[in-house]
């Protein structure tokens, strides 16, 4: 299984910073007895290796050299690892096709955002291999987010992107899909002149044309580390969480 981490954003929200956002101490991991501080980019990692990836690609932006060097090696754990580039900001869609020439139709792929932290650790494992699924989270601001609302058999009846009235607040905080679904999204977004910037959009448009995508509101808490807000949630929700070994 792939796991991609859509690490090129340019973390305005946070700025001023001397490093990339997706490095930003929070936290810290043990290694033996000693403790160290945690990237916040490795609570994203964990979850994915917990849910079975045993390859990552990581999406930087040309001026991140400073995440290769953070990950450089050859591999994290079990996993091997993978750079590509996103030569401009272009959004999230663009971020992770940019891994489609390494993702084979018959591998599944598993999608996070490396600026967030969430429970529980095993969420990925909740979501089938077999059909695209949204990874969902109840939270208090819903209209920060992306809504995902489903009906009474867990299908995606809309995604609603940053929404004025959200209808829920059920937001997606990671998915999964089949590598054929990957590189079918891959196609229709070309197909829509990249128009997309967002995932809700993109799967909107593709549910129109009949795709199917599930809700599994299997995650229990959620926060953006993008913004000084959340990085202060982001500590209290880690104090109830005793620190461990880590990417």
């Amino acid at each position: 299984m792939w796991g991609i981490i859509p690490a090129a954003g340019a973390g305005s929200r946070i700025q001023p910073l001397a490093f990339s956002k997706e490095l930003l101490p929070v936290g810290s991991r043990f290694e033996g007895a000693t403790e160290h501080p945690r990237a916040v980019s490795e609570y994203l990692i964990d979850r994915l290796l917990a849910g079975g990836a045993n390859k990552l690609c990581f999406v930087v932006a040309p001026n991140k050299s400073d995440i290769l060097e953070y990950y450089g090696g050859a591999r994290i754990h079990s996993a091997s690892i993978a750079f590509v580039v996103q030569p401009q900001p272009a959004g999230l869609c663009d971020a992770i096709f940019r891994a489609a020439a390494l993702i084979s139709p018959q591998e599944t792929v598993a999608v996070g955002l490396p600026d967030t932290i969430w429970f529980p650790e095993e969420g990925f494992c909740a979501l089938p291999d077999d059909a695209f699924s949204f990874l969902l989270f109840p939270v208090e601001h819903p209209e920060f987010f992306d809504v995902v609302l489903t009906d009474p058999a867990h299908q995606v009846i809309a995604i609603q992107v940053k929404p004025c009235r959200p209808e829920s607040h059920w937001v997606w905080g990671a998915f999964k899909m089949p590598g054929a679904i990957f590189h079918e999204l891959h196609a229709f977004w070309l197909s829509r002149d990249c128009a997309d910037e967002y995932m809700g959009t993109l799967v909107n448009a593709w549910m129109a044309k009949g795709g199917r995508a599930q809700g599994i509101c299997a995650g229990k808490s959620y926060v953006d580390v993008g913004t000084l807000n959340g990085y202060r949630q982001a500590l209290r929700l880690l104090s109830q969480e005793p620190p461990k070994g880590g990417a």
